[in-house]
């Protein structure tokens, strides 16, 4: 697989993926798109390892990011539906699924701060708690 460098990361961000250590790219695809390909989910789930895709917003680090795409969809083995999960995106000629995920109150944006970073983590995080419902 070509690896795919479409725009340019913030050098903090590429740093973080270099450092996460997945195969990664950076796509343009009606907007602008980070894959990040071999994600590990959680056992209890029908794929070990998706594409992740973050879409990177205008504005952002300033902006906050948002939701997390899966390729394949994602679904729990115990055969419980996963909400806010029933909507699709086209990536590069791919269905993705859409995971409805959003920061709260609690947890806002803290431009300066939050980054792509901090937005994987939060995947793990979404990834893991839907276990815990």
């Amino acid at each position: 697989m070509g690896v795919r460098r479409d725009f340019d990361l913030l050098p903090q961000d590429e740093k973080f993926l270099e450092e996460y250590g997945l195969l990664w790219e950076t796509i343009s695809d009606g907007s602008q798109w980070v894959l990040v390909h071999e994600f590990a989910t959680e056992e209890g789930y029908n794929h070990l390892r998706v594409t992740a895709a973050v879409r990177m917003e205008t504005g952002y680090p300033n902006t906050e990011l948002n939701m997390v795409y899966f390729f394949p969809a994602l679904a729990r083995k115990d055969g419980r539906a996963i909400g806010a999960t029933q909507a699709t995106q086209d990536i590069d000629g791919k269905t993705y699924q859409r995971w409805s995920r959003h920061r709260t109150g609690q947890n806002p944006w803290r431009p300066g701060v939050d980054g792509l970073d901090t937005h994987v983590f939060l995947i793990e995080d979404w990834l893991a708690r839907e276990f815990e419902r």
